[in-house]
């Protein structure tokens, strides 16, 4: 198996995991465990395309970047606020 292989399966199975314990309510879809494993996920994923492209794969993925980025620059900045 190649690395790049090797890089989309990973990437694959910490989005699968991350979905995975929000539907057993193991993981807050709110908080940084979550964000991240789809965060790292995705680009893995991204990773194996730059050897084997796929428009679709690339675009689900670069959604999901962009997705997860924005889910912990929020998670970021409700921390700031009192109360939170």
């Amino acid at each position: 198996m190649r690395l790049d292989e090797i890089a989309g399966l990973a990437g694959a199975a910490l989005i699968l995991g991350a979905y995975a314990g929000v539907q057993l309510n193991r993981l807050d879809p709110h908080r940084p465990p979550a964000l991240l494993l789809n965060l790292f996920g995705a680009v893995l994923v991204l990773v194996s395309l730059c050897f084997e492209f796929n428009l679709a794969a690339a675009l689900l993925e670069g959604a999901w970047v962009l997705i997860a980025l924005w889910g912990l620059f929020d998670w970021v900045r409700r921390r700031g606020r009192p109360g939170s």
